[in-house]
């Protein structure tokens, strides 16, 4: 008989009692529950999880549970973690570049959406797909609302997409449009511009849509104040009628990062306390924190001691290097952190459910943590 795992109170509660030594990923259902309570209230229609931000199987339970509509999902592997947990979520199937074998995987898991970017890639989808279906049309435009571009390998210019989605009509299936603004978008700004160049897309077309899909790309709070959703959902739904009018289509969203950041917070212990002043912790770039480097170091950290207390020393600056053999594995910028920091001290750093257990490698046998689930965090 399998016995339930505890759910402590707290970070700190866990720590005092338990002294882990490998890093630890707490988790706080009720925090993940509320954040998509938030998007289905604030965001004017379908709210979907893009698994590919963490795709643990407690996050699709949990997310199951509070009612989550559909899923974004980008590979067969992806399809089958939702199906083995249900048969009736939506699955919208947006990697744009699929093999034949992998249509195949979709087209048996009743995949609801389907996206492409091309016309070769419309072909070769349209060739395994038995019955009609709605088919978006990826749009892509040069701007950057985000920390990066998510144009510069799938999407197709508002030129190309137009002949696009008639030939996806012309087939018979259902024409529709996604699109992707880009990470860490704070102003709804990117969505309103991509709102309209759907607008155009479709009457160039000659179309109306079956759907739009927003896609993702609301932030999550990596530093300073939290992030207000509210009018970036404002924005969205006020572009879409300026757009399309009183005919405007139903849209969809399909947040990772915002979803599941909040709901976890790593615990990282010291391993030690070099006499230059930096540290080196059990977990780095290599484990549970890869995206450091590549978006900038998070602010939101806490450091405690052996016993969960808080340690209340005078900043200072300090190098931060992770557990394995390599000098690249190191955080980014000097952080500062109180100067009375101990080996068996531990970091904790919030907002950490995004893109951390989905990437993190074996390297050096370390980027193993455990996971604990909390009632707060």
């Amino acid at each position: 008989m399998q016995l339930a795992q505890p759910i402590w109170a707290d970070p700190a509660a866990h720590l005092a009692q338990t002294a882990p030594d490998a890093p630890v990923m707490y988790f706080a259902p009720t925090v993940l529950a509320a954040t998509l309570r938030r998007f289905r209230s604030g965001f004017p229609g379908m709210v979907t999880y893009a698994v590919k931000a963490n795709p643990l199987g407690v996050v699709l339970d949990n997310l199951l549970a509070a009612g989550i509509e559909g899923f974004d999902v980008a590979s067969p592997a992806e399809i089958a973690l939702v199906r083995d947990r249900s048969d009736g979520a939506a699955l919208h199937y947006h990697n744009p570049v699929r093999s034949a074998a992998e249509i195949a995987a979709g087209v048996g898991a009743h995949v609801a959406s389907w996206s492409v970017d091309d016309p070769a890639e419309l072909d070769k989808l349209a060739a395994g797909q038995p019955r009609p279906t709605e088919i978006a049309v990826r749009l892509r435009l040069p701007i950057t609302g985000g920390q990066y571009n998510f144009g510069e390998k799938f999407g197709a210019d508002p030129e190309h997409a137009a002949p696009l989605l008639s030939r996806v009509a012309a087939m018979g299936h259902r024409p529709a449009i996604t699109f992707h603004p880009g990470t860490q978008c704070t102003s709804g700004a990117a969505w309103a511009a991509y709102i309209a160049a759907a607008a155009d897309t479709a009457r160039i077309a000659g179309l109306r849509l079956s759907r739009l899909n927003v896609g993702g790309g609301f932030p999550g709070h990596r530093t300073g104040a939290a992030p207000d959703l509210g009018p970036i959902f404002d924005t969205i739904g006020a572009a879409t009628r300026d757009a399309f009018g009183d005919d405007a289509p139903a849209l969809v969203c399909e947040p990772g990062r915002a979803m599941v950041a909040e709901a976890f917070t790593l615990a990282a212990r010291v391993k030690a306390v070099r006499p230059d002043g930096a540290l080196i912790l059990n977990d780095g770039i290599y484990g549970h924190l890869p995206e450091m480097p590549v978006s900038g170091m998070t602010d939101r950290l806490r450091l405690v001691d052996g016993r969960g207390r808080p340690r209340r020393g005078a900043m200072r600056p300090r190098t931060v290097f992770g557990p394995t053999c390599d000098s690249l594995d190191r955080l980014p910028g000097m952080i500062p952190l109180p100067g009375d920091v101990a080996p068996g001290d531990y970091l904790l750093i919030d907002g950490m459910g995004a893109y951390s257990f989905a990437n993190a490698t074996r390297f050096n046998g370390y980027g193993a943590a455990g996971l604990v689930t909390v009632r707060r965090l």
